[in-house]
Formats: structure tokens, sequence, C-alpha cells
């Protein structure tokens, strides 16, 4: 719906020693991780071995009601999934969990993040007579582990042994007949964290779905790890773990939820100190600080607490608009700024503004953002922005795939404000940006901002030869 940065996932497994509600666990898990995905979500369920399940396109209450849950039965296992991406084209195939048989018995994976070697792997396994039903990497990271399960002595083990094979970023959920695994690739691209409740073991792509469980935070999954757990407990695999790691920094700037602490550190309060340096690096003379909803009320707020310039709300943003309220008009889609965001008039007419927000990607809804402030009567609109400037594609999970849609590869800062039609424009800086998540336990990846990729990346996209018909045959 906006020129916006979209990630792709939100991962969700819960194991209880117990035949228990465990779908209930997993749609309220869902519903807040449903900022990780809102093209289409799915539960699957395991109940001594059989696995049932739901996924379709939209949003977590669109999918899942009371009969659909109760349809999913109860069970001891499930794993859940939201999804994003950038297809302009959703297709229900590509929704998560994946359920898939093969000799050993039932997979049911979920999968965030992407992977940098997919044409090869997929070509390879092509050449071995393999058929894919969807274009996500979890079919292809399941293919791998069931084919490494025909030999390994079991499945945790062949998860080990697929990760050899698999480079760039992936967390994964993956439910066997007897058991539930978590994993993360050696970089630790993607969060995933353990939780615990009532002896339930839980996996979760942020805490909040912990929290919104009532489940205790236990530990991240470490980069490169692989968890699993079964009748027996917990066990830990650490194979692939490595001293450095490299977890995408645009989690905490735009991607987690506030109230989600992630590598031990809370988002809300990054963001606070995010705010805090733009304050200190781009001050203003101005009446008013305020946020583009979510992602940069808590920046806003830290920029009005360094800044001393009183903070406000100047925007309500409606959150009852599903994803597919703005394809069907071409109307609609033209006028989706205002019918998301509408300026708060009593608050800016006549103000000098400061505006926060977490990114300028292509620059279109920022400048559709400040006309709106001018046509509420702002006096001045000073833009600043929670991150260093979009100068390099990402490969590890979100829609940057190339140069041509950033704004800040082909305009200078002085070109960007006046495109944007605001009065000044101040990006943190890299020292600011990594200032911001001081207390992480971990590295993070800034490639977008650097061009520093952590590992090897294709110099081009490649469209698989297939995918490639059926888009012409769609057209």
């Amino acid at each position: 719906m906006f020129d916006m940065i979209h990630e792709e996932c939100g991962l969700f497994g819960v194991y209880s020693n117990t035949s228990a509600n465990v779908a209930a666990d997993a749609y309220l898990a869902l519903f807040a991780l449903q900022h990780r995905g809102q093209e289409s979500c799915g539960i699957a369920v395991n109940d001594g071995g059989v696995i049932r399940y739901r996924k379709d396109l939209g949003l977590v209450p669109e999918v899942f009601n009371s009969e659909a849950l109760e349809k999913l039965g109860k069970g001891n296992i499930a794993v859940g999934h939201v999804r994003a991406s950038d297809s302009e084209k959703p297709e229900r195939a590509n929704a998560q969990p994946l359920v898939m048989r093969y000799v050993k018995g039932t997979l049911a994976i979920g999968h965030n993040g992407s992977l940098v070697n997919v044409s090869k792997i997929k070509n390879e396994l092509e050449q071995g007579g393999a058929i894919f039903q969807t274009s996500c990497d979890a079919e292809l990271i399941a293919y791998l582990i069931a084919r490494e399960r025909l030999t390994a002595g079991s499945v945790e083990q062949a998860v080990v042994r697929a990760m050899k094979k698999l480079e760039g970023a992936y967390s994964i959920v993956l439910m066997s007949p007897r058991k539930l695994l978590a994993a993360r690739d050696p970089m630790g691209f993607r969060p995933l964290c353990i939780g615990e409740l009532n002896g339930q073991t839980i996996f979760a792509s942020e805490s909040c779905a912990l929290d919104t469980l009532g489940a205790k935070f236990v530990r991240d999954v470490r980069p490169g790890e692989v968890v699993v757990v079964d009748e027996n407990g917990l066990r830990s695999f650490t194979d692939h773990c490595r001293p450095k790691s490299a977890m995408c920094i645009f989690e905490h700037v735009y991607f987690a939820r506030p109230d989600s602490v992630i590598h031990g550190t809370s988002v809300h309060i990054a963001r606070q100190r995010a705010g805090r340096s733009l304050a200190k690096e781009h001050p203003v003379e101005a009446d008013l600080v305020m946020g583009v909803p979510d992602s940069g009320l808590d920046a806003a707020l830290g920029y009005a607490m360094e800044s001393g310039i009183p903070y406000g709300i100047g925007f309500i943003k409606n959150r009852y608009i599903g994803r597919t309220f703005i394809q069907d008009s071409q109307k609609l889609r033209e006028r989706s700024v205002h019918i998301k965001l509408n300026p708060v008039s009593a608050a800016v007419k006549g103000k000098r503004v400061v505006l926060v927000d977490d990114s300028i990607v292509r620059g279109t809804t920022s400048a559709h953002i400040v006309e709106l402030l001018r046509g509420a009567g702002a006096k001045e609109v000073h833009m600043r922005i929670s991150s260093p400037p979009f100068l390099n594609p990402c490969y590890f999970g979100t829609d940057i795939d190339s140069r041509k849609h950033l704004i800040a590869c082909r305009m200078s800062n002085e070109e960007i404000r006046r495109q944007i039609g605001a009065d000044s424009l101040g990006y943190l800086s890299l020292a600011g940006l990594r200032e911001m998540v001081h207390d992480s336990d971990c590295g993070f990846c800034d490639a977008c901002f650097t061009g520093d990729y952590p590992v090897d990346v294709p110099q081009e996209k490649k469209t698989d030869k297939v995918d490639q018909k059926i888009s012409q045959q769609r057209g």
C-alpha cells in the first residue's frame, strides 16, 4: 500500500508434552506477529503424527475463525506462519507452513529470510528430478532436509546436514511427526527466540508473541544453532555456530514491534536512541515533534526528549484496513496515504513541525505525507529519518532488490528534500545507527546502507526460467 520496505515472514512453533489446544496458541501468536506479513498466513497442528493444516491469502482474522480453528483439532505440536512478499500477484501456493509428505513421514515448515544460492540449489534438485509447486525458499529447504533424512539418523541431523548447502538468510521452524525444531542461518540475519509456558516450549520470531501468550522469554536461538524439542526435552546442535553474526539492523529500525526484545536490546529503547542521535546530528528550531505511525513514533519521542521540543500526535492511523482494500480501484490506490493516515489539523496548524520517519525508499510516500501536513496548515515541515540513506539492494529477506528503486541512489539529499517538499531533511548517521544497538549481544548487517555484505551475494537477481514463462502466460 505504501512505498515502504516489506519483510518476508513471521514464525511460530509450540511443543507441549500433553495434548493441548495448540492451534489457539498459534492463532494468538500470529496476531502478535501480523506486522511481519500481511499477504497470507497458516497454521499446522500435529496430533499423534496426523497433521492438519489451514492456510490462505489474507490477514489472520480473515483466514481463521472459531470454526476453522476447531477443524484443526487438538494436538501437542503446532507451527504457524505469516508471510509478506514483493509479488504483485500473491499466490496461495506460497502460503506457509508448507506441509510435505515423504518416505519418512510428514514435515511442516515455515521460513523467514531469503537464500542467495536459490538458483544453484534449484537447478541441482531439478536435475535430479525434483518438481516444485511454489516459488518460496521453504520448499527448497524442506526438499534438502527430506533428502538428507534418508541417510541421517534423525531429522535434526538432517537439518544440520542440509544447512551446509544453504547460503543467505533463513530462520525456520520445522515440525516432524514427533518433534519440533528451530534453526537460524550462521549469520543470524532474521530473529528467532525461545519461550516457555507451563511446560510448553515455544519458538517465535519476536518476543512480543511470547508476551501475548503469557510465556516466559528464555533466550534467542543462536545464529547457526539447531534446536530440537521432543518428549525428552530440548537439545541444541551448534555445528554451524560462528563467532561472528550479522542480524539485519532494520529489525530494530522498522520491522520488529516496539515491545519486542531482540538479542538483549529493547526495540522501543533502540528507536528512542536513534531519535536522540537525530536531534544531536540534525537540530532545528520547531514547535512540535511528531512521528509517522507506527515505526516513526519511538524515534520521534527520542528526538523530542533530546531536543526539548514538545512531542505530539500529528497523524491518526486507520487500523482497520485489510491488505486487499486498496487493490480493487485505481482511485483508491492513488489515495492510499489519505485513506490510512489523517493529519490532526488542530495539532499542526501554524506550527513548525519535525516529522520523524524510519526511512525513505522511493520518496513518493514521504512526499504525500509532507503534502498532508501542508494541507493541514503546518507552517514548516522538517523531515528526519531514523536510518541512513538506502543505497544498496538487500538479498536477505526484504524487497529492496535493485538500486533503480532507491531515491538516494539517483538524488542528493538536497534534491530529495525538494522532491518530497520538506523544508529540511536529515538522515541518521552510520555512527548513530550503530549506537542504537550498542547493548546487543550480536553483530549486525547494515549492507543496505554501506554495501558491506557479510556473505557473498549474487551480482544480479536471476529469474527462474519456468517462473518467467508462467509470469508471461499470466500477463
